[in-house]
């Protein structure tokens, strides 16, 4: 009995042990993780210190599809529904401009013919003969006579925004355009006119598109605009 009774001492004493070395190794392996772990921040900060802050912004713009880029649908149903179904678009200056070129431009069109007139801004906005943003694009020559390329903002009457409705309609086709909508309705067309008029260059140009009051053309690479 009492051999078996200081074996069983001997086991527990043993086991004790085994715990407390257990622990004593987690508590290092802790301690060896902690400092890894804080040297590897430490070289981290290091880095991030040195680096361009160009660079850096680069480096922390999230994905175009993080940015939202990818909710613009890759098919569109040019309908009022559609466009009724959007919350009130939030944006900054593109979104603005833009909007305001629609409402000026084509706030009477359809929902198909507001998309159109969107298309040719934005198709300008990807043209090297162009400026490179929304709002160089729609002001190009503005201030300078007959130089102007959208008629509203050179023909000397007050730009104001009276009618909600159009503007809500405008500007959530501004949005979806700006977002990556397709553009598939004038054929990667650059230019456009109402039906009432023939400037010189749509003789020119080759028309891609009649929508609305509207027809449209694309610029040929070598000719100039006018």
């Amino acid at each position: 009995m009492t051999s078996s009774s200081s074996r069983l001492k001997i086991r527990s004493v043993a086991v004790l042990a085994a715990f407390l070395s257990l622990g004593t190794n987690i508590a290092l392996a802790d301690s060896v993780i902690e400092s890894r772990l804080s040297a590897l921040l430490g070289q981290e900060r290091e880095a991030l210190s040195v680096a361009a802050t160009d660079r850096m912004a680069a480096l922390t713009v999230p994905p175009a599809a993080q940015r939202g880029v990818e909710t613009a649908p890759k098919s569109l149903e040019y309908t009022q529904a559609m466009l009724d179904s959007l919350p009130t678009p939030t944006g900054g200056e593109n979104l603005q401009c833009l909007s305001e070129a629609l409402y000026f431009e084509a706030r009477g069109e359809s929902v198909q013919g507001i998309f159109a007139v969107g298309e040719v801004i934005l198709n300008r906005v990807d043209s090297s003969a162009y400026p490179g943003s929304v709002c160089s694009v729609i002001h190009q020559g503005t201030g300078r006579k007959y130089a102007c390329q959208f008629t509203y903002t050179c023909d000397g009457q007050a730009e104001v925004i009276n009618e909600p409705e159009a503007w809500d309609r405008v500007s959530k086709v501004a949005k979806l355009l700006l977002d990556g909508a397709p553009r598939a309705l004038t054929a990667g067309a650059t230019h456009y006119h109402t039906k009432a008029v023939s400037p010189s260059w749509a003789r020119r140009f080759p028309r891609t598109a009649a929508i609305g009051s509207h027809y449209f053309y694309r610029q040929p690479t070598r000719t100039a605009s006018n």
